[in-house]
């Protein structure tokens, strides 16, 4: 399927997918507005008395492990169930993967149990979940042994789904192709939920876009890479540019958009 991140934006404000999100305390807010302003309808539920029937009313789930507690893993699982047995896809999101052995087992036990569409993660929270020697110190990656674009290569053929490594360049693989996306700007790195945002727009492009998973990720980050450069012009820091990405994101052209992103 040929790479538009246009059209697909185009399809997913036609449509106004709902996107279910289990994620954390720091950024719920942050990606909730993100999938609003994209133009897709979040909800945030994480009962394990309601997601099971929230989720069949979804167009994709995303598990977010940022903030842990025993009772949002088991409701992270039985919606992750619940969007497999019903054709909702999953994109997951392994914040802290290798910085303690609780965030590690669990985001290991998700994969194991729930049918994962697409992992988004930074490179040191990828390479700890395929076994590549890795450096986390709290949620944020410090380095790892291996190349990105290969180690994206090596997780989706390991762990069987599109693997979405974030950096200074992504790189996005289905263990066969790797697609690297250069648009972005450094100021994401200074605001909090920037990764879990581009997690979160992830699963607006996947509900578009289900059945082409690796290209819905690749336009996807590269969306909001495009969003986080128009953000930036003026913004006079973090907190300027943190209010001028939510209008970015409302104001990207679907007629234009092609031709901004940076996919190779």
């Amino acid at each position: 399927m040929s790479i538009s991140a246009g059209t697909t934006l185009r399809l997913l404000r036609e449509r106004k997918p709902l996107v279910h999100q289990i994620t954390n305390y720091v950024v719920m807010n942050e990606t909730a507005n993100a999938t609003l302003a994209l133009g897709a309808l979040p909800v945030m539920a994480h009962a394990r008395e309601e997601v099971e029937e929230m989720v069949t009313l979804a167009d994709a789930l995303v598990l977010n492990i940022g903030t842990l507690s025993p009772h949002w893993v088991e409701a992270m699982l039985i919606a992750g169930k619940a969007a497999n047995s019903h054709g909702v896809p999953v994109v997951f999101d392994p914040v802290g993967a290798g910085a303690t052995r609780y965030r590690t087992d669990t985001a290991r036990r998700i994969l194991e149990q729930v049918k994962v569409s697409v992992l988004r993660g930074n490179q040191g929270e990828v390479a700890t979940l395929v076994g590549v020697d890795a450096e986390v110190r709290g949620v944020e990656s410090i380095g790892a042994g291996s190349e990105r674009a290969e180690l994206a290569r090596a997780a989706a053929r390991k762990l069987d789904l599109v693997a979405s490594v974030t950096g200074p360049v992504d790189q996005v693989s289905d263990g066969e192709r790797v697609l690297a996306v250069a648009n972005g700007h450094e100021l994401l790195a200074s605001v909090t939920g920037t990764g879990c945002m581009s997690s979160a727009i992830t699963g607006c492009f996947l509900a578009a876009k289900r059945d082409a998973p690796l290209e819905a990720a690749a336009e996807a980050l590269a969306s909001f890479g495009v969003a986080a450069e128009d953000a930036a012009r003026g913004a006079a820091g973090p907190g300027s540019f943190h209010v001028a990405l939510y209008d970015a994101l409302a104001g990207l052209d679907s007629d234009t958009l092609d031709s901004r992103t940076r996919i190779s």
